[in-house]
């Protein structure tokens, strides 16, 4: 008798079991997800500590006759770009950052997000100290890149755990800037380098948000202004009448156009695989900013390109559309990363958003798979592996990078919000 009710309980089990992982699939894979991050994120900030740097990705070196196959050009075209290779000891380390850095504020913000989707506050603790380190970003105006800097660290501490300094640090550097806006030009400038006369590049999108956020906080439109100014402008020259965008658009004094190119795809002519993914988050947080219609269109229309012209078998792309279809050729998480985020975004906006949300859904499902999410305590203490940080110059290619990182936290927070 005993036996027989043993019998009984063990197969009343077995099916409340098997009946809870059919009614759970899609939260196993984000439990896993949460789990990994925490764990690595952890690991690198207690790492870290003493530095007074951030991680920004993992030192690598790169073959010449590898960039040539991928650029496809005759090394004379861009051996000048290179960078040097980093010194042997230093490959297959963590690459660290100064707070100066452009990705300075992507290390803080994933920890904002992880605190924010596990509650666990040791790592608010460790938001809050990382965070506290870009303080003083707030009075650098060297480059637009100010937005993804702060907008990510002190932006999401504003979210998640106010006090009276946030808001002056975040409308301080939007103040600066809006000094590099130009309003001949009617574009925020992106770069003091180069060959250019006024850069603007796509990835400025990004950092528009700082703007709007210093708007609501201030009551300043002039904010708002500025940044649907310059998502008007990069609207009517950044992109192709298929819809894929030029990284790079110089302008002249007088607002016309000086030149289209790029700094890191593989040719002017090619799709930047990254750019495109700052195209439709910029334009749809310009929509969600605005409710103007034709930002709406521009980010439909971005993002119908991008599930038709990347053609790998798991939708992660290629660091640049136009590279070799092989495979040698690097896939990168960033780009899909940023894409899922803004997909799920546009599908909440988007008249007929579900295919958007079906296709950062499977974005994320195969970023969360073994081919591109780390192992507990390997990676360096990255999320993601399978980034590309800028292979005309011989740099970050095919490793894990913290914006890649950061944009998978977010897109991962904007699913699981959709879920509930």
């Amino acid at each position: 008798m005993n036996r027989m009710k043993k019998n009984f309980i063990l197969f009343i089990i077995t099916i409340l079991g098997l009946s809870s992982c059919a009614d759970t699939p899609k939260k196993n894979w984000t439990v896993h997800a949460l789990d990994v991050a925490s764990h690595q994120l952890q690991l690198t900030a207690q790492e870290v500590t003493d530095s007074a740097l951030l991680p920004r990705s993992i030192w690598t070196g790169y073959d010449v006759d590898f960039l040539v196959r991928q650029m496809e050009q005759d090394l004379k075209v861009f051996q000048d770009s290179l960078w040097p290779n980093p010194p042997a000891e230093k490959l297959g380390k963590r690459r660290l950052c100064n707070i100066y850095d452009w990705t300075s504020g992507f290390f803080p913000g994933s920890l904002w997000y992880i605190y924010e989707m596990t509650g666990n506050e040791e790592l608010k603790a460790e938001a809050i100290k990382y965070t506290n380190l870009l303080n003083p970003v707030r009075y650098y105006k060297d480059n637009h890149d100010i937005g993804f800097m702060i907008n990510c660290s002190y932006g999401n501490a504003l979210r998640l755990a106010p006090n009276d300094t946030i808001q002056n640090v975040l409308v301080e550097t939007a103040d600066n800037l809006c000094e590099r806006f130009n309003e001949q030009i009617g574009c925020i400038r992106s770069w003091d380098f180069g060959h250019w006369n006024y850069p603007v590049i796509i990835d400025n999108m990004m950092n528009l948000d700082l703007l709007f956020n210093a708007s609501r906080l201030t009551g300043d439109k002039k904010y708002y202004d500025i940044a649907v100014k310059h998502a008007q402008t990069t609207m009517k020259h950044h992109f192709r009448p298929d819809y894929t965008c030029y990284h790079v658009i110089s302008y002249n004094n007088d607002g016309t156009v000086e030149s289209k190119g790029t700094h890191q795809g593989q040719s002017d002519r090619s799709v930047w695989a990254r750019g495109q993914a700052w195209a439709v988050y910029g334009y749809t947080a310009c929509y969600r900013e605005t409710r103007d219609v034709e930002f709406l269109r521009e980010a439909t229309h971005i993002a119908e390109m991008i599930m038709n012209e990347v053609k790998t078998n798991d939708s992660i792309p290629y660091w640049d559309y136009n590279a070799p279809d092989s495979k040698e050729t690097p896939r990168d998480a960033s780009a899909a990363s940023i894409t899922a985020s803004a997909f799920l975004e546009l599908s909440t906006l988007a008249p007929d958003g579900q295919k958007y949300f079906e296709y950062a859904e499977t974005l994320l499902k195969n970023l969360t798979g073994e081919d591109y999410l780390a192992k507990k305590g390997k990676n360096q203490g990255y999320i993601l592996m399978h980034s590309v940080g800028s292979l005309p110059h011989g740099s970050e290619i095919d490793t894990p990078l913290n914006y890649a990182d950061y944009y998978y936290l977010e897109a991962l927070k904007r699913y699981l919000d959709m879920m509930k």
